[in-house]
């Protein structure tokens, strides 16, 4: 959709479309109500600034609206409305041989019993195999460190969602 047709969109339908693109209620809600926008990074501000202002539960609020890594079932039952723009955020895991997948399934629950939510991470131009070193890769930070981390990788996604919503 353009910039005009979601700055015209209802509050509900406005916020539904932010909530596609980071399921925390407090940061859609936000970023609904300034509307209207005058133009795209207007609303990335927007976004950035009321990304700035959520709570470590409205966090991990946002980090339960995705799918897990590798977990195609749990993408296509769990997260309909965003499966597309999932998907191809996760598309390096499609071409992935079977053991990388099966390594990223279970790492990723090794990282949620260790961090206590799902492996983030902007997985948009990586492969199966980097995903798998990435995670590997902050499965031994500590706890303050690795969630800034997600944080961050949260962030990313939504900057992406935003621009795939307003094209």
């Amino acid at each position: 959709m353009t910039l005009e047709e979601f700055n015209q969109l209802s509050e509900k339908e406005a916020f539904d479309s932010l909530y596609q693109c980071c399921a925390s209620e407090k940061w859609a809600s936000q970023v609904s109500k300034q509307r209207p926008y005058s133009s795209l990074q207007a609303l990335l501000w927007a976004a950035d600034q009321s990304w700035e202002q959520c709570g470590p539960e409205d966090t991990l609020e946002a980090f339960a609206g995705h799918p897990k890594i590798g977990d195609v079932k749990s993408l296509a039952k769990k997260y309909a409305a965003t499966k597309s723009w999932a998907g191809n955020e996760q598309s390096g895991v499609d071409a992935a041989s079977q053991s990388t997948i099966e390594a990223l399934a279970t790492g990723n629950q090794e990282y949620e019993k260790r961090y206590g939510y799902i492996f983030i991470v902007c997985a948009t131009g990586k492969s199966a195999d980097e995903m798998l070193d990435i995670l590997n890769s902050r499965m031994n930070n500590e706890a303050e460190t690795e969630f800034k981390i997600a944080r961050g990788e949260q962030h990313k996604i939504t900057h992406i969602r935003l621009k795939k919503l307003i094209a």
